[in-house]
């Protein structure tokens, strides 16, 4: 299992935010099977490429593409668009293969990589829902809100990233606290705009998250010496806010 305990809040946040603009569908439980497959798998095949060890990646790369194909294929046959859509992460995968071989996976480009990753998967879901046996995605225009969901997604990972970053691995570089806290900032004012796009006042909801954010960021110094058991707890329950938020602005 990959050591970064984190990453599974990013892939969960993008499927729960899309779930109260999706149809349902029993597609999206082996979306979700595939999606969280393929970060354990994503994880052994870079371990491939930069560990000085490779071979005790080989196992878990078996195991995991055992979950992963056969999810993938059932998704392929039921939304054919989606082999496009395959293309279009293996090319970004490959960007994290390149740090990958240059052992620079914390670059701070290669996180951007995986936010752009995650937030798309928000209107894939829907896609995956409001789609068919097609071999062109839902001809339907998507919906405003899961455009505002996709942003409001990638907000809240950027925000997470730079956060974290400022107060374990980075927290030596003043530069990081300083963005953290920009950002955060922003995206209070981001928000209120996507509260306007999506609709009010039920938008007004969506401003919750990033306030809560730009509050702990500000207070970041009190964290300063904490465990990373700690921050991430901080940092999971901002996401859990920005669902509920999704969902009570949705009803």
């Amino acid at each position: 299992m990959p050591p970064q305990h984190g990453a599974w809040a990013f892939l969960g946040l993008p499927v729960l935010l899309a779930v109260p603009v999706t149809p349902w569908s029993p597609l999206l439980l082996v979306l979700a099977v595939a999606w969280v497959a393929a970060y354990p798998a994503s994880y052994a095949a870079l371990g491939l490429v930069r560990a000085r060890r490779p071979e005790r990646f080989r196992r878990p790369l078996l195991v995991w593409s055992l979950v992963l194909l056969p999810a993938a294929l059932v998704l392929v046959v039921a939304r054919p668009w989606l082999l496009a859509v395959g293309v279009g992460y293996l090319l970004l995968f490959a960007v994290n293969v390149g740090y990958a071989r240059r052992n620079d996976e914390r670059a701070l480009l290669n996180d951007a990589v995986f936010v752009v990753e995650c937030a798309l998967m928000v209107v894939l879901t829907w896609a995956v829902g409001a789609g068919s046996r097609s071999a062109t995605p839902p001809p339907a225009e998507v919906p405003t809100q899961v455009w505002v969901l996709t942003v409001l997604c990638a907000l809240v990972l950027v925000g997470s990233t730079l956060h974290v970053k400022s107060l374990v691995r980075e927290r030596r570089d003043p530069r990081y606290a300083r963005a953290s806290r920009r950002v955060s900032l922003a995206s209070v004012v981001v928000a209120g705009g996507l509260a306007g796009w999506w609709g009010l006042p039920g938008g007004l909801w969506l401003l919750l998250p990033f306030v809560l954010m730009a509050v702990r960021s500000l207070a970041a110094a009190r964290l300063a010496d904490a465990r990373p058991a700690r921050i991430g707890m901080v940092e999971l329950g901002c996401f859990v806010t920005a669902v509920v938020a999704a969902l009570l602005a949705s009803t």
